[in-house]
Parts: C-alpha cells; sequence; structure tokens
C-alpha cells in the first residue's frame, strides 16, 4: 500500500464519496447508507494524524463532536485517516483503542465504531476471498454511528440480519473484476 504522501485530503474525501456512492449504497452493501447521505449529514473528516497517538486525539474529537451535535446536522461521521494504520493488522489492534475512547468518554451505548480498511480481512476467511470486500475502503476509516439510529434502521428493514449474508451473495456475484471495475 502507497504511504500517500502527496494525497490531499479533499481527494482523499473524493475518493471516499466515490466508494460511498458505488460499493455501500450503489451495491446496496448498507440499506441504511442511501437517505442519510441524500440528507447530507454524514460528516465526512480526514485526519492528519501520522501517529497513532493523533489519530487517537482526532477520534476522540470526532466522538465528542457527534455526541454534542444534533443528528438533524451530523447523523453519523467518516474518520478517514490515509496515513496512519496503513497495515491492516495495526489498524485491527487499534480498534481496542477505540473501543476504550468510547468507554473513557462514556459514549458505550450512545456510539458505535464500524471499521473500514483497504486491505480488511475477516478472521477464518481465506485472503483472496471476495466477501473482505464489503469492510474494504479506499483508506482507513472509522465510521462512528449512533447507536439509536442503527437501532432505528435496523427496526425499520425487514430481516436485517440477513444482510452480511446478501452482500456476501452480492460480492461472490460482482466478483473481483466487478469490483474492480468500480474505479474504487
Amino acid at each position: 500500500m502507497s504511504n500517500n504522501s502527496s494525497l490531499l485530503p479533499s481527494e482523499a474525501i473524493q475518493r471516499t464519496r466515490h466508494w460511498l456512492e458505488s460499493a455501500v449504497i450503489g451495491l446496496q452493501l448498507c440499506p441504511f447508507a442511501a437517505p442519510v447521505y441524500r440528507r447530507g449529514i454524514v460528516h465526512f473528516v480526514v485526519s492528519l494524524a501520522r501517529t497513532e497517538e493523533e489519530l487517537e486525539s482526532d477520534l476522540r474529537k470526532e466522538l465528542i463532536r457527534l455526541r454534542d451535535t444534533p443528528s438533524e446536522i451530523i447523523e453519523t461521521t467518516l474518520l478517514i485517516h490515509p496515513w496512519v494504520l496503513q497495515e491492516f493488522l495495526d489498524y485491527n489492534q487499534f480498534l481496542d483503542v477505540a473501543d476504550a475512547a468510547l468507554a473513557e468518554l462514556r459514549l458505550v451505548g450512545e456510539i458505535q465504531i464500524a471499521s473500514f480498511h483497504p486491505d480488511y480481512c475477516f478472521g477464518g476467511v481465506p485472503p483472496d476471498d471476495i466477501t473482505h470486500y464489503t469492510n474494504r475502503s479506499p483508506f482507513p476509516t472509522l465510521h462512528l454511528l449512533r447507536e439509536s439510529s442503527v437501532s432505528r434502521a435496523v427496526d425499520s428493514v425487514p430481516n436485517a440480519a440477513a444482510i452480511p449474508e446478501i452482500n456476501q451473495a452480492t460480492l461472490r456475484e460482482l466478483g473481483k473484476s466487478g469490483w474492480d471495475e468500480l474505479g474504487i
């Protein structure tokens, strides 16, 4: 993976928007994303962090911002961090730090963090399996979600528990070449 040294924050947002529009919404990997995105209440933030400590600081700021901002203004936040945690194993270990920040800020049960990474791999799944792409994004990204919004969304969709299996089937049908054609 490249170090993204010449990448501008605006380019990171543009590529993340493309991924969101083409894959997450376009392939209906998340049936809850389109309405929130269309209403303009997805907050895109690019962390300039070069260290895990700087990223943790940015994460805490965004958790507090989400907590303190009405959902009509920010429903959810994508914290994109192109210059830190490029290796998936490092990123995966950082999720413990993210969970600890949630606990310290007393946001467990109020906000949850979903994880996306260019090299995302599910445990126990062969490394070249297309289903990893359900959680692959252009850059390492922490998705901050309001628990109340997740609950409402899940309650509004029949058989929401089947979403992961549906997504896996969608990606198997699409295949790697189909994913590549999305230009993500």
